[in-house]
């Protein structure tokens, strides 16, 4: 009786492992086909961020953009205060250096998907386009993204992997 349990357990903890990881391959797999990438937040007391999506990006663990094309950056969040206006400042972090990446439209509510003003609880999708220009570096750099309030308190602030080849 005591081998029979023996190959219950070892039976049943093969079963679990090989569960576990086809569910992790697979979302990770639905992950990397629907272009959303893990961010950090750096700092959102006036709202909730729960989305980030960037294109082009290749399925895989980083966001890889070749200087002379574009990025376009989708970020669906909600404010926890209302606000007449928003603001979209983006830097490229190089290690302590936040280095300014001009936006062509930093006024969030023109052309961003954004009709202001924005209102507590409810759902937004701001998304931009972002040039990466021939003169920039080829670079490993943590791009952050702020959406400012009227008053340039942050309502969103992320940050996420970027390699500009």
């Amino acid at each position: 009786m005591l081998p029979n349990r023996n190959m219950n357990y070892y039976t049943h903890s093969n079963f679990l492992c090989k569960f576990v990881l086809c569910t992790s391959f697979l979302l990770l797999c639905l992950q990397s086909v629907s272009g959303q990438r893990p961010f950090q937040n750096c700092g959102s007391p006036k709202g909730k961020v729960f989305n980030l999506t960037l294109t082009p990006c290749p399925p895989g663990p980083k966001c890889v953009i070749k200087r002379g094309e574009n990025i376009t950056m989708q970020l669906e969040f909600t404010p926890n205060e209302d606000s007449n206006g928003l603001t979209a400042v983006v830097h490229g972090l190089i290690g302590p250096l936040p280095v300014p990446f001009p936006l062509p439209q930093p006024d969030a509510c023109k052309s961003s998907g954004i009709t202001c003003p924005v209102q507590t609880g409810k759902n937004y999708k701001y998304y931009t386009t972002l040039p990466v220009l021939e003169s920039y570096p080829k670079i490993r750099v943590t791009v952050q993204l702020e959406l400012q309030d009227d008053q340039k308190k942050d309502v969103s602030c992320i940050q996420f992997p970027l390699v500009i080849q």
